[in-house]
């Protein structure tokens, strides 16, 4: 069997900045969706939430020759009542996922803005 996992981060860009810094904060409970196409041509969609930590992890053991080929991470929506709206460039990712059995594959950070920049930015 061969297992693969796909994990990622979500943050609040506060100050709009396209910068994770000291003001920004993780956003928990932000949903994603992971499409992955297996190497038979299968399409598989997962939902993940992320955590306190704002990370979420997709993982699924299959047979080697069914194994992921090449995914799409893309966020769906945040529920944190000020930052709601993706920021530019986290529309989402697409990547081949040619990692050996029990590797995991790093989704750049997704990042969401709050509709009006706090006046301490």
């Amino acid at each position: 069997a061969w297992t693969g996992e796909i994990h990622g981060r979500v943050v609040c860009d506060v100050c709009g900045d396209s910068a994770v810094g000291p003001e920004d904060h993780v956003l928990e409970g932000a949903e994603v969706a992971v499409l992955c196409i297996t190497k038979s041509g299968e399409v598989l969609n997962y939902q993940a939430f992320t955590n306190d930590k704002g990370i979420y992890t997709v993982a699924e053991t299959m047979p080697e020759s069914d194994r992921w080929d090449a995914c799409l991470a893309r966020p769906i929506s945040s529920f944190h009542e000020h930052c709601t709206h993706v920021g530019d460039g986290s529309s989402g990712v697409k990547f081949s996922y040619n990692h050996p059995s029990g590797y995991s594959h790093t989704v750049r950070t997704f990042v969401y803005r709050q509709a009006s920049v706090p006046a301490y930015c």
